[in-house]
């Protein structure tokens, strides 16, 4: 059985009551790992031997970021559309659709190959966990085989076959929604740990979504809604009634929603991606956070409205844009999607989580937002072992 012991640390962030403030800040750390898992965590100066040594080099040590909202499976992409929405074309979720089409073209390695290499750009810039959707497929079997495929790199995987309505079934909602219960929810179930459903205006209504949220409960798998991205609506009520484990986007909350947020164990997930490539309004962390709601950050990683796999980016958008601190934008990358996902074994270093960590080129969280767009991760370790 190999040690590994990560010495000289500057700044560890634990996310741990027992150290310094919101991020359980240690100083001059050190973190011995074990079987993959964290066995220990205290001063460098009373650090146990080890059979191996990786030195930080006095920088700052944190746990790997921790991604719960991505759409990662799919061809094509939708740059035209973007830059049409930057020349003032506003952003309605309509091409969902294109993307369908790609994807539907696609053969397994192609979507094999385009997902791996979302995977392996997610990781060099410190995601160490990820949760990756369907929803590009439409189809029972393309809902599955997308689910397949994402279950090669991910155990966090959701059915969003209720993405958006595909045109075959525009004439009849409810036909689709019934197969999205029935056939589609039984042919991805061996492969999705997750039920999502786009709850918007052009998407889901509220009927729709609650029996599409109640078969995945039904069927054992955990929930996760769509809401409130375009405008006010159900999503984020719904979500919380039926106990969902993150509503996200919530974008246009109003008091009942956030009354409703805070009274629950719902993450409100906060994808500022999203706001930043359709030119949207930005959701208010502030309200929410003070308001004792939990804030998970993801990127929405996806071909349409948010084509960013970087977690420090997104990190640096919520600070600017969203008025957070520097600390609850990394605790909300980190500790915050490890709730969104319902997990106590990620985005924390304590004695028995996994040993996913990253090593930034910096002495301290701070600079994720101070110096946007800079290469700072150093090192990834997944399960102890560097990537």
């Amino acid at each position: 059985m190999s040690t590994l012991l990560i010495d000289n640390i500057g700044e560890l962030v634990t996310n741990d009551s027992n150290g310094e403030g919101p991020l359980g800040l240690r100083r001059k750390a050190a973190v011995l790992v074990e079987r993959e898992r964290i066995a220990w965590v205290g001063p460098s100066f009373h650090a146990p031997a080890a059979d191996r040594r990786f030195d930080a080099g006095g920088a700052a040590v944190l746990p790997g970021f921790v991604d719960s909202h991505a759409h990662l499976v799919f061809a094509g992409d939708r740059a035209e559309e973007f830059a049409a929405r930057m020349a003032g074309e506003p952003y309605t979720g309509g091409g969902i659709r294109t993307t369908v089409g790609a994807t539907r073209s696609a053969s397994d390695d192609e979507l094999r190959q385009a997902t791996e290499r979302l995977v392996l750009e997610a990781r060099q810039q410190g995601t160490t966990t990820i949760e990756i959707k369907s929803g590009y497929g439409l189809t029972v079997e393309d809902e599955a085989r997308s689910l397949r495929i994402a279950r090669e790199f991910t155990e966090e995987t959701t059915l969003l076959g209720a993405h958006v309505v595909p045109a075959e079934h525009a004439d009849n909602p409810w036909r689709y929604v019934s197969m999205v219960c029935g056939p589609m929810l039984a042919a991805a179930k061996p492969y999705a740990k997750w039920m999502d459903v786009f709850c918007e205006r052009g998407a889901f209504d509220e009927d729709q979504a609650r029996t599409i949220l109640t078969a995945g409960r039904d069927a054992g798998l955990g929930l996760r809604v769509h809401g409130n991205q375009l405008g006010p609506g159900p999503g984020v009520q719904l979500a919380v009634e039926l106990g969902a484990a993150s509503v996200d986007h919530c974008t246009h909350l109003d008091d009942s929603d956030v009354d409703a947020l805070a009274g629950s164990d719902t993450v409100a997930t906060l994808l500022p991606g999203a706001e930043f490539s359709t030119r949207s309004t930005y959701p208010d962390a502030r309200r929410l956070l003070d308001a004792g709601v939990t804030v998970a950050l993801a990127t929405d990683c996806n071909p349409g409205s948010s084509y960013t796999s970087s977690m420090p980016f997104c990190i640096a958008l919520a600070v600017r844009e969203m008025r957070m601190t520097p600390a609850e934008a990394v605790r909300a990358a980190t500790l915050g999607g490890a709730g969104a996902l319902r997990r106590s074994d990620v985005g924390v270093v304590s004695v028995g989580a996994r040993a996913d960590l990253i090593v930034l080129d910096a002495p301290s969280h701070l600079h994720l937002a101070y110096r946007p767009g800079v290469p700072l991760i150093r090192t990834v370790l997944r399960n102890g072992v560097p990537q």
